[in-house]
């Protein structure tokens, strides 16, 4: 499409609109006619007065004007003209802020009026109108669109910038193969612009956003999906033997989809393209494990393994699960973070240079210059939202294109996987481990807390354990939210007798580690914690999880913390206090955790909660630009794209057959939108 014009060449529009249409993304026509009305006006019948409801107060009708006076208001003098429609049914025009229209509006002069009106002592009023000469005018008989609006935007200006621009852009070319056109039964582009603007019925603009919301989708899958190396034909891979000894020693058997993914995993990695998959599974799933066993194949053909998780918190409990799964089978494990230094680094980074360490769990130390391996072959990414797409291909580097497993504990909604991971194969864990009880969650008011102190204290006489989690560390006197430092001296007497600890984010990582031993010994019965325990802390006989201002919290972040109970056959149970009055949006939240334990549901809630936003961290980045579709709503669309997409990649990757060309210009289009 021609990006040359630009909006300043719609009669109209100048120097002060520009910079209104900028805060919209408007700067050329073309990037008008992409501007999706936010929604329509359909004044297709006329609406005399007596048509109007409370449901639905509009008039669409011409109107006679009778007479008028004048009244004082707070804006000054206010006109004030009487009119009756074709009916007779008498009308009050209260012309607010609009003294103006004083020489125009005269007695006897016929109108045309659209707006919403109300009863005031039997009377009909109207003061937010507009008034036109003609019915054409007025937009009676048509369907207008409604544009967001910025400054001294107007509906009036943006409706005319509007159709200059597809005037001056006609005929807009298309951007899909023509046989797609009808086999999927869509508007070609010109039509679809035209109609997304200016629709004839409701049931038209339906068809053009889909036309046009499909066409997005395809161009964003297709742009990942040929960037991705060709797949290789899979073959079936067997366990290796330290695979084999890690299944023979675990007291319990891998669930279905631990075995599918391990199997995906592993058949992969002996394929001829590097792997880049993703592993996501809801919390305690088993990712870990099927990490673990995965780069038991890695190591046993030689290859050494990278493990790396966003903070030495995690990276230190994963090293502690590492060295008792692993260890006893001969595999040689390290260490490494930012604070081991001198000596014990360079013997550290002596041992993965000459390729005497198997496996190394770190943090973002991996990245560093003077972190070089002998043969670095599997690369594993822990919550890989933390991390760029950037920092991770710099870890694959740094081997032989490694392959890459990213694990994420947060499930991503089907309609985000499909197209923000469009270049990774996906592996997703969604059963538990068998015998896991749901658990079982009460939302808490004010009133109703001793109540869940008293169920708290029943399952300490019972041996078990439980978290109390607090959305600050003290009480800096800014606001009346509960914080660990007090709560812990609250808690202390409200269980004199129960050990417990505080940990947070402040402490040092040893004495945080030496905290979670204690209480994974159960030399602690209760920990009084911010979200620092979010992910990675795994205690079989800890059932109960106190959240409180749980309204503060993301649905994320509640889904992750309540995943800290639950891990084994223990009936166990997360309660969530919150503080009213609360926000809509809150009230939503808690309510989706309440309904269900499952983390894909969740994910969809939070979706549907937030968007795209913040839900996939640097993923997203530059790549959710969407205009006409919505990952939300459209679902079934995404998939639809997606199927398309592969066969075109499969059938001409290159995009060289004529019947291709306008997808291969498309996508061209869309890369010189993204680099602006």
């Amino acid at each position: 499409m021609d990006r040359a014009g630009r909006i300043t060449e719609v009669p109209g529009a100048g120097k002060k609109a520009e910079a209104d249409f900028r805060s919209l993304g408007v700067v050329t026509l073309s990037d008008m006619v992409h501007l999706r009305p936010r929604a329509y006006d359909d004044r297709r019948s006329e609406r005399l007065l007596s048509d109007a409801t409370v449901s639905d107060p509009s008039i669409a009708c011409r109107i006679t004007l009778l007479g008028r006076s004048e009244f004082s208001s707070r804006s000054g003098r206010t006109l004030k003209v009487t009119a009756e429609d074709d009916d007779g049914v008498r009308l009050e025009i209260l012309c607010f802020n609009r003294y103006f229209l004083k020489s125009q509006l005269v007695p006897g002069s016929v109108w045309y009026i659209y707006g919403k009106v109300m009863k005031n002592r039997g009377i009909y009023q109207i003061s937010s109108f507009e008034i036109k000469h003609t019915r054409e005018e007025a937009g009676i008989g048509r369907i207008l669109p409604i544009y967001p609006l910025s400054g001294s935007l107007t509906e009036k200006l943006m409706r005319r910038a509007a159709a200059f621009a597809l005037e001056a852009l006609s005929p807009i070319p298309d951007a899909l193969p023509d046989e797609m056109y009808r086999r999927l039964s869509l508007m070609h582009h010109d039509e679809a612009y035209r109609c997304i603007h200016f629709p004839s019925s409701p049931e038209e603009a339906e068809k053009a956003l889909r036309t046009l919301a499909f066409t997005e989708l395809l161009l964003m899958e297709l742009s990942v999906l040929r960037e991705r190396p060709s797949s290789a034909r899979r073959t079936p891979s067997k366990p290796s033997r330290k695979e084999l000894q890690l299944l023979q020693s675990l007291p319990f058997t891998l669930t279905e989809d631990q075995m599918k993914a391990a199997d995906e995993i592993r058949e992969d990695m002996d394929g001829g393209v590097p792997m880049n998959r993703l592993l996501q599974g809801d919390v305690g799933s088993g990712k870990t494990l099927v990490a673990w066993l995965t780069a038991l194949h890695a190591i046993d053909k030689g290859k050494q393994v990278a493990f790396m998780a966003p903070t030495e918190l995690l990276a230190r409990q994963h090293a502690d699960g590492a060295a008792e799964l692993l260890s006893p089978l001969g595999v040689r494990i390290a260490f490494i973070t930012g604070s081991v230094k001198g000596e014990s680094r360079r013997l550290l980074l002596e041992s993965l240079r000459k390729g005497t360490t198997d496996l190394v769990i770190g943090t973002h130390a991996l990245f560093s210059e003077d972190v070089s391996f002998r043969n670095l072959g599997y690369v594993i990414i822990d919550e890989q939202h933390r991390f760029g797409v950037q920092q991770r291909e710099a870890l694959r580097k740094k081997g032989n294109n490694a392959a890459i497993l990213s694990m994420t504990a947060t499930p991503i909604p089907r309609s985000l996987a499909l197209t923000l991971f469009a270049d990774y194969s996906v592996s997703v864990l969604r059963s538990m481990p068998k015998g896991r009880i749901p658990v079982r969650t009460y939302l808490v008011s004010e009133g109703r807390r001793e109540g869940m102190y008293s169920s708290v204290g029943v399952e300490f006489q019972r041996g078990h354990q439980a978290y109390f989690v607090y959305p600050r560390i003290g009480d800096e006197g800014e606001s009346d939210l509960k914080d660990v430092i007090s709560m812990y001296d609250f808690l202390k007497k409200k269980y004199p007798d129960v050990p417990s600890a505080l940990i947070h984010s402040r402490l040092p990582d040893d004495e945080k580690m030496s905290i979670l031993r204690s209480f994974r010994e159960k030399k602690l019965m209760y920990l009084v914690a911010t979200s620092v325990i979010e992910v990675g802390i795994d205690i079989p006989d800890a059932t109960c999880m106190v959240i409180e201002h749980a309204e503060r919290f993301g649905l994320a972040a509640l889904h992750q913390l309540r995943g800290r109970v639950g891990r084994s056959t223990l009936p166990s149970y997360c309660f969530l206090a919150f503080t009213s009055p609360i926000t809509e949006e809150a009230k939503a939240r808690l309510s989706i955790m309440k309904e269900t334990t499952d983390g894909f549901r969740i994910a969809e809630k939070d979706l549907e909660i937030r968007g795209p936003g913040e839900i996939m961290g640097e993923k997203q980045s530059g790549f959710l630009h969407l205009r006409f579709a919505t990952l939300t709503g459209d679902i079934q669309l995404v998939e639809e794209a997606r199927n398309e997409a592969e066969r075109i990649v499969r059938e001409d990757r290159g995009l060289l057959k004529a019947e291709n060309a306008p997808l291969r210009m498309a996508l061209k289009d869309m890369k010189a939108d993204q680099q602006e």
